[in-house]
């Protein structure tokens, strides 16, 4: 595997592979590295002839300045994972390479998509998302891009990044990997306190439970169980469960024929903030 900090040399690197008109699948990550970013890049892999990853700790998407001080910072562990599945290039870069020393985002308008759930909850997260993304893919410039389900609002997001500003990559979403007892894979989860990893995996199950009783139920009756399931919980306490249009994101007030629906929840476990979501 070849390591590059540098964007100017990763650039240079990548521009003779595709001389060679080899196919460039890329897997942009925070590090932290864990078994659903191991099968993004083995689907990368298996279906394009050089697999990218990075590893960025992007700072303009933190909101919470305490969360992105304790943001798991891996990278021993992460070279010796990407090494066992083959990846084939990691580019690792500090903020100044990225930003070329001038570390702000850029505002976007992803057409109100940035402003449902999340965005009403981490300001200025969206943008911080989107600048960082959209400079990735300048300077990997790579085919497809592979982005798992678990950030369902960011994989829109970056979906409508790519029609915007017409990027020539196809985005690649992948299925949510769990862990045995349900709870989604996330970089955050070492930080849980062994209780709260304990009663975590419950979120899980209510979103699979609301999502039976969603087809029996109306949207409203749905969503304040939910609710009131969370509000018996000394453990987890819920910042939102929303049930939205897949598409749009916007949350819906009542069923209506014909619309793809998911449901949407950000849980707190102690300080930890979980996110989940299954299709409804």
């Amino acid at each position: 595997m070849k390591i590059f900090y540098k964007k100017t040399e990763l650039k240079k690197y990548l521009s003779e592979l595709k001389k060679g008109e080899k196919s460039i699948g890329f897997v942009p990550t925070m590090g932290a590295l864990h078994k659903g970013h191991l099968s993004l890049i083995k689907k990368a892999k298996s279906k394009n002839d050089v697999c990218v990853v990075s590893i960025f700790v992007n700072p303009t998407q933190f909101d919470n300045k305490e969360d992105l001080e304790k943001y798991p910072k891996t990278l021993e562990d992460d070279i010796k994972l990407l090494q066992s599945v083959n990846c084939d290039v990691l580019y690792a870069p500090t903020a100044d390479d990225v930003y070329d020393g001038n570390v702000k985002s850029t505002k976007f308008d992803f057409d109100g998509l940035e402003h449902q759930m999340e965005g009403k909850f981490r300001e200025g997260h969206f943008d911080g998302v989107g600048t960082v993304v959209k400079a990735l893919f300048e300077i990997v410039t790579p085919n497809k891009a592979y982005f798992g389900k678990k950030d369902f609002q960011q994989l829109q997001i970056i979906k409508k990044l790519v029609e915007k500003y017409d990027i020539p990559v196809k985005i690649k979403p992948c299925a949510i990997y769990r862990e045995k007892d349900g709870l989604a894979m996330s970089s955050r989860n070492v930080r849980l306190t062994k209780e709260h990893r304990k009663e975590a995996p419950i979120i899980y199950k209510i979103l699979k439970k609301a999502k039976k009783k969603f087809k029996k139920k109306s949207l409203q009756e749905t969503i304040l169980w939910v609710e009131k399931k969370f509000s018996k919980n000394k453990l987890l306490e819920l910042e939102y469960f929303t049930i939205a249009d897949e598409k749009t994101l916007i949350t819906s007030k009542e069923k209506q024929k014909g619309v793809k629906y998911r449901g949407f929840i950000a849980v707190y476990a102690g300080k930890i903030r979980l996110i989940d979501n299954l299709r409804f």
